[in-house]
């Protein structure tokens, strides 16, 4: 399996060990555009591996802060009443970069940084950047993703 991310296309593509597409999402990346030093609130480019995946069985909209469940369930009534809030929902794909010096060590770290794929609340824009560094999916998607890629599954963040 290989994770494809399209900076430029706000797209996710996830192909077989034979290379043939298997789905294609739509997604949003950093509204900061891309950039791997921490506290840049970017996506960082290159190869990174799904580390850890978090959140199995849990239900659609869950809502996790620190990894954690927090025992909410993502409502547009809980949005509206927390407005500004970064919703991080239903599955993490919790990234680890590959690329030592530019995505892994030091001030560059990807999962020091807490970069993951993970689903967002629906009043989201997806196709767009607006993350905070993440990769935003809706939330049958990341449910979807979740249950087709292993851990170790190499992601390339590209630019184009």
């Amino acid at each position: 399996m290989l994770i494809r991310v399209s900076l430029a296309r706000q797209s996710l593509s996830l192909f077989d060990d034979a290379g043939r597409l298997l789905r294609r999402y739509p997604v949003s990346t950093a509204a900061n555009g891309a950039g791997e030093e921490a506290g840049s609130y970017q996506t960082p480019r290159g190869r990174h591996i799904i580390r850890a995946k978090i959140g199995a069985g849990s239900p659609l909209y869950t809502v996790f802060s620190g990894r954690r469940p927090t025992g909410e369930r993502w409502s547009p009534e809980l949005d509206a009443a927390q407005p500004g809030r970064d919703w991080i929902l239903t599955r993490i794909l919790w990234l680890s970069g590959c690329e030592s010096g530019f995505n892994r060590s030091g001030n560059v770290d990807t999962m020091r940084r807490y970069i993951y794929i993970h689903g967002c609340s629906e009043s989201a824009p997806l196709g767009q950047p607006g993350s905070h560094g993440c990769i935003r999916m809706h939330n049958r998607d990341i449910a979807e993703l979740f249950e087709l890629t292993p851990v170790y599954t190499t992601v390339e963040i590209d630019a184009d």
